[in-house]
């Protein structure tokens, strides 16, 4: 019998997103294979504190943290030898502890983590943006999802809006405001953005999800508010004419040939699927399959994998879209490259409709990142002319 994949399940972090993170991570390690596969749950705080196991299970369960629990974190793969090791601050300060403390924290020293594969399931910041990819990338150690580059402009709301309008993908019509911008003239960053995409509007920041910190604005007094609150989340902020639109969702899966499951649709309770649609409040309805012909199930697969291969995707993503009411044109909303893993998240659940477990999707997903950890490995990295 092979023996089992240790699989390191990453999840928290410092977002604005931390609690939905928890959330999938709880998901994901219900339904996990546990016949082929070992699971390390490594919990990190809202203040970057990456937990051993154990004080991860706490954190999953909703428990108090104890401050002195693990920081200092050795990460090794059995077959690829990668290295991650995050300082204790603490340490330092070794005066104010007790002969039985320091050895304590010495055997938490020496403890090291092997794993085989990372599944990252930290939303947003720090986590779906490239970070924490780089730094696997750097320790050498396979994970789930996108690369860093792929990450990093998933994340972006405006870089990827540029690189769908290249490659002939429809966007809504939206302008970027910078924070030196508005902190310079308020004013005229409003106002020019205002009379060139009119009212209503969306004012999002540039590089969240989950709709966090999205308004939309009805009216033209509320827009600087709006701005003022986006850039609490970001330095960068977009604003984007309001579609009369449907919200379609469809997932992908794969590396170099994803295919795209059957669309889904959601119909909010509120105005539009903001957070507490997605995480709060429980009155929004997920259609699968969406009330969709044949050719607009077509042109949705189509958009979506024409998108994650645009930002060279690998692994999974879920793409949204708006199907414009009146006129029947699709727009891609975003990318997300690490979708939620959460009981009610489209992602699984559209996989489930198209013939796809939510267990058998994690082993794919596991799949996929040795495949492309394999793929990375193959290259020089040394040159002799």
């Amino acid at each position: 019998m092979r023996e089992k994949l240790k699989i390191g399940i990453i999840f928290g972090g410092k977002s604005v997103e931390h609690e939905v993170s928890i959330v999938s991570a709880k998901g994901v390690m219900a339904v996990i294979d546990r016949e082929k596969f070992d699971v390390i749950p490594i919990g990190v705080t809202k203040e970057g504190r990456w937990l051993s196991p154990e004080d991860s299970i706490r954190l999953l369960n909703g428990e108090r943290i104890d401050n002195d629990g693990l920081n200092l974190l050795v990460v090794g793969s059995n077959h690829f030898k990668g290295l991650i090791e995050i300082d204790d601050p603490s340490a330092a300060d070794s005066g104010k502890r007790s002969d039985k403390d320091n050895r304590r924290h010495i055997n938490r020293k020496n403890r090291t983590l092997i794993m085989d594969v990372v599944f990252p399931l930290i939303h947003g910041a720090y986590g779906e943006d490239g970070k924490l990819q780089g730094m696997l990338e750097l320790a050498g150690i396979p994970y789930v999802g996108a690369g860093p580059l792929s990450s990093a402009l998933g994340m972006d709301k405006d870089l990827m809006k540029k690189l769908f309008t290249l490659n002939g993908i429809p966007v809504a019509e939206h302008r970027v405001i910078y924070w030196h911008e508005w902190k310079n003239d308020k004013d005229t960053a409003a106002e020019s953005s205002v009379a060139h995409l009119g009212i209503p509007l969306f004012v999002k920041p540039a590089n969240t999800g989950s709709s966090v910190g999205i308004i939309k604005v009805k009216e033209k007094g509320k827009v600087m508010p709006a701005i003022e609150n986006a850039f609490g989340y970001d330095n960068k902020v977009i604003l984007e004419r309001a579609i009369d639109a449907r919200e379609i969702e469809c997932s992908v899966l794969g590396n170099e040939t994803p295919m795209a499951s059957i669309p889904g649709e959601v119909i909010p309770c509120n105005e539009f699927y903001d957070y507490r649609a997605k995480y709060i409040d429980d009155r929004s309805e997920l259609i699968i399959p969406a009330s969709l012909s044949e050719e607009q199930v077509a042109i949705v697969q189509d958009l979506s994998i024409r998108a994650f291969r645009t930002l060279e995707c690998s692994g999974m993503a879920r793409v949204d879209l708006f199907l414009e009411r009146g006129t029947g044109k699709f727009y891609v909303n975003e990318l997300n490259t690490i979708p939620g893993f959460t009981p009610i998240s489209m992602y699984p659940k559209l996989w489930e409709a198209s013939g796809i477990s939510y267990t058998e999707l994690i082993t794919r997903l596991i799949d996929l990142g040795l495949q492309r950890h394999r793929l990375t490995s193959r290259l020089k990295t040394s040159y002799s002319p």
